[in-house]
């Protein structure tokens, strides 16, 4: 049994969507066929099911790094050799609108959990292989949505301190988005032989200025993330085990 997942390992896929919201894995989960919960513990729902004749799973992450990587530590001990992150962002760059989709094939490392697993200049980049899938699903995905590729920042902050959030310097650097999660992933896969990805909805520019008015609950977002978890589930069948 691992034991923050509270998941059987022989009741676990070797495919697996992530995401930091409960409800979120709940949403789809409920896209697979045979689908049933393997476990549940804090933030950490799992579900397992089929997509497209392949057995997947769906866990949950919470928010952050630290909690997350717990997650997928324990998918990897738990066999899962393909995962892919479903996630949220802030957008760095005027073209990636709200309701956007990026596609991170490599992250700025300035979380806090990392720089305590590996040395400073260690790469966190996605898997080639996955991250090309999620493009080619993407393309077949006839949604509408603007679907961008390239760097993306792991922050550890939300709301700001007295410190300055570092978001015009890595605008300048061509970062197109910020989240939370996506190093950690990145560094554990690597670090435990998994090939990871990440695709993002876009729900916001990341600008401090603009949290008062921030609002991820809207039908456009509603929107993007139907999109990103079909392409996710798509590009994850696609990618040998």
């Amino acid at each position: 049994m691992l034991t923050n997942l509270k998941v059987d390992p022989e009741q676990l896929p070797k495919r697996a969507i992530v995401c930091g919201d409960p409800k979120r894995a709940a949403l789809i989960a409920s896209k697979l066929e045979n689908t049933r919960q393997i476990g549940e513990n804090r933030e950490y729902h799992s579900y397992a099911g089929s997509w497209r004749g392949t057995e997947v799973a769906v866990v949950s992450h919470g928010v952050g790094s630290p909690g997350a990587a717990v997650c997928f530590e324990e998918l990897a001990k738990g066999g899962v050799q393909v995962i892919i992150r479903v996630g949220t962002a802030g957008s760095y760059q005027q073209e990636i609108e709200p309701g956007s989709l990026v596609i991170s094939s490599a992250v700025v490392r300035q979380d806090g959990l990392t720089s305590q697993l590996v040395p400073p200049g260690f790469p966190a980049v996605a898997n080639r292989r996955v991250a090309d899938a999620l493009v080619q699903a993407a393309k077949a995905h006839e949604s509408g949505l603007h679907v961008a590729e390239g760097i993306t920042l792991t922050l550890d902050v939300f709301y700001s301190g007295v410190l300055e959030f570092p978001h015009k310097l890595y605008q300048k650097a061509g970062v197109l988005a910020v989240e939370m999660e996506n190093s950690a992933l990145f560094v554990i896969a690597a670090l435990r032989g998994m090939k990871a990805g990440s695709i993002l909805a876009i729900d916001g520019y990341a600008d401090a200025d603009l949290l008062a008015s921030y609002n991820p609950h809207t039908e456009t977002m509603a929107k993007a993330i139907e999109a990103e978890a079909l392409i996710a589930l798509d590009a994850l069948v696609s990618v040998s085990a």
